[in-house]
C-alpha cells in the first residue's frame, strides 16, 4: 500500500513512519513543513528505504498538497500534521488555528478532489485516518468512567478546541462527501525522538543538567500513558481494518499522576546515572564540557536525588485534571492491546535519552530552550 504521511518529521509520525518502514512491506510519502518540532533525524535509520520519499510542504498549500497526490498516487493518507503543545497554544493560538482547522481543510479538500478522479474500484479501498486526541474530551474531574468513542467534546485550550475542530471537519467530509474516513483520539504519548519541550524529556533532560524540575499545581493532575511504539501500531491496524466512520480510542491503560512520573523518572537517573559532586557549570548537554566533568549542572554536587529537584510551579492555566482512554473498542474490534507497561516503556525511554544525547542537542536548534511556555501572566495576546 502507498500511504501518504502527513507530519511524518514529528514525534508521533516519525514513530509510525519507522514501524511501517521496518516491520511492513508499505510505500511511505512523508509530507511535513519541518517547524521546530520536526526533525528528519528522526528518521535517519529508515531514511535510505527505497519505499520512502521526503516532501517538505505545508498541509496549508493546496496547491502543493494536490501535485502531491497526483504525483505519489496514494491508497490511504494518515494525517498527523499538527501544532500539539498546549501550552504553546496559550501562549499564541493562532498557529493552531491555522494549522489544524485551516490547514485540515485544505488537506481534506486536496483529497475529496484526488479521490474523486480514481476508479470506482481505487474509491472504494482508499482511506483517510485522521489522527487525534483525547483533550478534545475535556476534563474527567470527579467523573469514574474514561472516555469513550461517544463522550461529548469538552476542549479546554486553544490546542485542544483546534483538534476537536478538526475532528469535526473530518466527520463533515465524510458524512457531506462520503469521504471514507477513520478518526483515531490517543491518550499522552512518551518514548523515543520526543520533543524536550514535553513532560518526560523535559524532565529528564532538566534533571541531567541540574535544572528544576517544574511540576504544574500541587502535580496530582492524571494522565493515560501511551509508549508511542505501541500507538504506531495501533494507527496501523486502525487503518487496515477500522470501519469507515468510526472513531477508535487509543490508550495505554497507564493512569498517572503528573508527580508520580517526575518521581518515576527520578528514581531512574538515581539508578542509572547517580548524582556525584560535579563542577560548577558542568553539563551533560554542553557540546564541550570539561574532560573531567560528569553529567549534571550547577545543583547536582548539591543533592542526593533527583527527586530533590522537583520544584513547584504556578499551575496552567485551564489545567484538565484527568485524562483516561477506554480503549475497549479498538481491543474488541480490531484485536489490538499495548505492549508496554509503564514501567517498562519508561525506563526504555530513559535509556534512549541517556544514550542519544546528540540528537537533543541537535533538536533545540534556538526556538526553545525548555523554558516554561503558557503562562499567561507574562504573555501579550498575539494576533
Amino acid at each position: 500500500m502507498r500511504i501518504l504521511i502527513t507530519g511524518g518529521a514529528g514525534f508521533i509520525g516519525s514513530a509510525l513512519i519507522r514501524h511501517l518502514l521496518q516491520n511492513t512491506g508499505h510505500e511511505v510519502l512523508n509530507l511535513d513543513k519541518l517547524t521546530y518540532a520536526g526533525n528528519l533525524e528522526s528518521l535517519a535509520a529508515v531514511a535510505d528505504s527505497p519505499r520512502y520519499q521526503f516532501l517538505q510542504a505545508d498541509i496549508g498549500d493546496q496547491g502543493k498538497v494536490s501535485e502531491a497526490l497526483q504525483r505519489f498516487q496514494p491508497e490511504a493518507i494518515m494525517h498527523l500534521a499538527a501544532e500539539s503543545h498546549v501550552d504553546r497554544s496559550i501562549d499564541g493560538p493562532a498557529d493552531f488555528i491555522q494549522t489544524n482547522i485551516v490547514g485540515t481543510y485544505n488537506l481534506l479538500e486536496a483529497t475529496r478532489a484526488y479521490w474523486q478522479r480514481l476508479s470506482d474500484q481505487r474509491r472504494t479501498a482508499f482511506r483517510f485516518h485522521h489522527i487525534s486526541t483525547d483533550e478534545v474530551y475535556g476534563d474527567l474531574h470527579g467523573v469514574d468512567d474514561p472516555f469513550k468513542e461517544t463522550t461529548p467534546y469538552a476542549p479546554s485550550s486553544p490546542y485542544s478546541a483546534s483538534k476537536a475542530a478538526s475532528d469535526h471537519l473530518v466527520r463533515a467530509w465524510q458524512r457531506t462527501y462520503g469521504l471514507p474516513v477513520l478518526l483515531s483520539n490517543c491518550s499522552n504519548n512518551y518514548g523515543p525522538y520526543q520533543f524536550p519541550e514535553k513532560l518526560i524529556p523535559l524532565v529528564i533532560l532538566n534533571a541531567l543538567d541540574g535544572k528544576p524540575l517544574p511540576v504544574y499545581g500541587d502535580g496530582q493532575q492524571i494522565r493515560d500513558w501511551l509508549f508511542v511504539e505501541d500507538h504506531a501500531r495501533a494507527l496501523l491496524k486502525v487503518l487496515a481494518e477500522g470501519r469507515v466512520g468510526e472513531t477508535y480510542n487509543i490508550g495505554g491503560h497507564n493512569e498517572q499522576k503528573n508527580l508520580q512520573v517526575v518521581e518515576s523518572i527520578c528514581e531512574l537517573l538515581d539508578e542509572l546515572m547517580p548524582l556525584q559532586p560535579t563542577p560548577v557549570g558542568a553539563s551533560l548537554l554542553a557540546k564541550q564540557p570539561a574532560d573531567n566533568a560528569v553529567p549534571g549542572g550547577a545543583n547536582r554536587g548539591q543533592a542526593r536525588s533527583y527527586k530533590e529537584l522537583i520544584t513547584f510551579v504556578k499551575d496552567r492555566p485551564g489545567h484538565d485534571l484527568r485524562y483516561a482512554i477506554d480503549a475497549g473498542k479498538i481491543e474488541r474490534e480490531l484485536g489490538w492491546v499495548p505492549e508496554e507497561t509503564f514501567d517498562t516503556g519508561l525506563r526504555k525511554t530513559v535509556l534512549w535519552y541517556l544514550d542519544n544525547l546528540d540528537w537533543c542537542r541537535h533538536v533545540q536548534n534556538g526556538s526553545y530552550r525548555r523554558q516554561r511556555l503558557g503562562s499567561v501572566d507574562a504573555q501579550e495576546p498575539r494576533a
